[in-house]
């Protein structure tokens, strides 16, 4: 028998590692948060099963792994995404139980 799967060193790190960007991140206050690494998706699509139709929405997403954080990330903060030269604002945080998070973003701005 095997022990509880570290997901932050065994799944989230090497996935990081192998499609994750630096990113510049900025708290609400308006801090800098060095040092995080996401996993960028400009047309994320999303479900609403509330919805009988099934209705999809296709939104910017940043995955990240929590344990980069000090503070967990809140929305409001900004994101600026060097890989596509836009910076976004976190609209949702929503943590998946295993130690990443999905942040639910909107366009701010663009060159």
């Amino acid at each position: 028998m095997t022990g509880p799967v570290d997901w932050d060193s065994n799944v989230l790190q090497p996935l990081e590692g192998v499609f994750g960007e630096a990113v510049n991140y900025k708290t609400a206050a308006g801090v800098a948060v060095p040092g995080i690494i996401g996993v960028f998706d400009a047309a994320y699509h999303d479900v609403d099963l509330s919805d009988p139709l099934g209705t999809t929405t296709a939104m910017p997403v940043l995955g990240v792994r929590m344990s980069q954080f000090a503070n967990p990330p809140v929305q409001d903060d900004t994101v600026q995404i060097p890989g596509v030269n836009t910076t976004y604002v976190v609209r949702e945080v929503r943590n998946d139980g295993h130690g990443s998070a999905k942040l639910m973003l909107g366009k701010v701005s663009s060159p």
